[in-house]
């Protein structure tokens, strides 16, 4: 038997349950996974606490999308996998689990060097990093802002746009701002006086703004440093873009992603795995709990306090 987290109503993480199911068969066109280590992302809890809608249960809804693990079994009309690929999920249904069926294009094969843990931690917040930042239009002599540099989509920010010779001035916390300068960029902390502390820090005038954060700070903030709202991209606040002006990819926005921002999502994770295993990418793993305690690694993303990347160990 397989074990899942899965949930048959909105309203809190106390209605997660960890039951038994039979263990997935691999359909023609996919692959079963063993999972070794699963990501916590804001959406999960977002979903379960019924912050962002869904449809309608018709049955109970299973948990997550990102995952590392073993292909333990492979469709008759999958080539190119094998039984024993250590690979890194992305974008797969019910992640938090110790099997899940996954699509040949949600696979990237997991470097020997990571840990299953960081390919775990790869999926949405380095397909998020990626997109935004090659949607804004980030390049060689830019100067980026991002709101909530530290963390798992702030840092993944920081270390792509480092890579693409970007100057980048991030915010966060006192207690993280040695980690934003470890990544390269140059640290701010929020807090009264931030458009002050970034005008002293930027070299020259702010180009580009990733919002990570979602504050009223935060968005007043970018408000006063540039003149065209659409330099702004947001990743929280997607359901008030039209309202602000600015621009959004996800984050509660009634507007899809396109083909070429999920392609870019895709594309992003095998790029910073490969990085990663050059040593040219850092994947911070912030906290880790067991698959018996999922709501309380959902309810440690949800508090905010911790820096990289929740997982789940099945």
């Amino acid at each position: 038997m397989a074990k899942v987290i899965q949930y048959s109503q909105v309203g809190s993480l106390d209605n997660l349950e960890l039951v038994d199911v039979p263990t997935p068969n691999a359909p023609a066109d996919a692959v079963v996974v063993e999972i070794r280590a699963a990501g916590i992302n804001p959406i999960d809890w977002k979903l379960i606490l019924g912050i962002r809608p869904s449809a309608p249960f018709t049955t109970p809804r299973r948990v997550g999308t990102d995952a590392s693990g073993l292909i333990t079994e492979v469709g008759g009309q999958v080539s190119g996998w094998s039984v024993g690929d250590e690979v890194i999920v992305r974008d797969a249904a019910g992640a938090l689990a110790t099997h899940v069926v996954a699509r040949p294009d949600q696979l990237v094969r997991k470097p020997a060097s990571l840990s299953w843990e960081q390919g775990a931690a790869l999926g949405v917040p380095v397909g998020t990093a990626y997109q935004v930042l090659k949607s804004l239009g980030v390049v060689a002599g830019t100067t980026l802002l991002i709101h909530g540099g530290s963390g798992a989509v702030g840092q993944a920010a920081v270390q792509f746009a480092k890579a693409w010779g970007a100057t980048v001035i991030a915010t966060a916390s006192e207690a993280n701002q040695d980690r934003l300068r470890e990544l390269g960029a140059v640290p701010v902390v929020y807090g009264p006086g931030l458009v002050e502390r970034i005008r002293a820090a930027a070299p020259g005038a702010i180009d580009l703004i990733l919002d990570a954060a979602g504050t009223d700070e935060a968005i007043e903030a970018s408000f006063d440093l540039v003149d065209d709202r659409q330099q702004i991209g947001t990743i929280v606040l997607g359901y008030r873009a039209a309202e602000l002006g600015i621009r959004a990819w996800s984050g509660g926005s009634p507007i899809p992603l396109t083909e070429e921002e999920q392609r870019l999502r895709h594309e992003a994770v095998s790029i910073a795995a490969s990085l990663a295993e050059q040593g040219r990418f850092e994947i911070e793993i912030g906290a880790r709990f067991p698959l018996d305690r999922a709501a309380d690694a959902l309810r440690e993303s949800h508090s905010g306090r911790v820096r990289g990347k929740v997982v789940v160990l099945p």
